[in-house]
């Protein structure tokens, strides 16, 4: 469970690597790509080795799966993930960051593309949710934009800081996934998903 890869035109999501800290440190280092976020940005790369030595208990444990966005050339850009695992509901909540250079670019799309077939088809979900602040209007557009539905407002639901914010939830439905254009994106899966993900087949 510690290969898992998923790769696709340009871009491959993965499982992370301790050499990924620079990259990440010089990603979210930048003050833009984690200003919706409960963390950053990074002040020194020993913040971004320290999440990524997080990471494998917290697959084992079924509590979050982060993987590297990596750009087939480029090398690592940003981290997407699964959180908030329902194993009897089977679904879960997928988050994504990518580093400023790769906004507009057509990555988040092709990153999403990769999480939708690591979710509906290795892992076996029929849900996969997403949050974004009611002010990130950015992150809205790109979450419709790719088949994701607005389902309303939770408020009071993120802790950001001293404040508590309001946030949009979105969702997409494996029926929607298989009729829509993330579907279509060429796959090609290396490696095992880690078991405590697995909810059906």
């Amino acid at each position: 469970m510690d290969d898992l890869a998923l790769t696709g035109p340009t871009l491959r999501v993965r499982i992370p690597r301790e050499e990924d800290a620079a990259a990440l440190f010089e990603q979210a280092s930048d003050p833009e790509v984690t200003r919706w976020f409960s963390w950053g940005p990074y002040s020194s790369e020993a913040e971004a080795r320290a999440y990524l030595a997080r990471l494998p208990a917290q697959r084992t444990r079924g509590e979050h799966f982060d993987l590297v966005v990596e750009h087939l050339e480029a090398g690592p850009i940003g981290i997407t993930g699964l959180g908030e695992l329902a194993v009897r509901d089977r679904r879960a909540v997928i988050g994504t960051w990518l580093g400023r250079r790769w906004w507009g670019t057509g990555a988040n799309q092709e990153a999403k593309a990769l999480m939708c077939h690591l979710a509906f088809v290795l892992l076996g979900l029929d849900r996969l949710g997403a949050y974004s602040n009611v002010h990130h209007e950015r992150s809205q557009r790109a979450l419709e934009s790719i088949g994701f539905r607005r389902e309303g407002v939770l408020r009071g639901y993120h802790r950001h800081g001293d404040r508590t914010l309001d946030v949009v939830v979105f969702a997409l439905l494996r029926g929607e996934w298989e009729a829509g254009r993330l579907f279509a994106l060429p796959v090609t899966v290396s490696g095992t998903a880690p078991p405590a993900f697995v909810v059906g087949g």
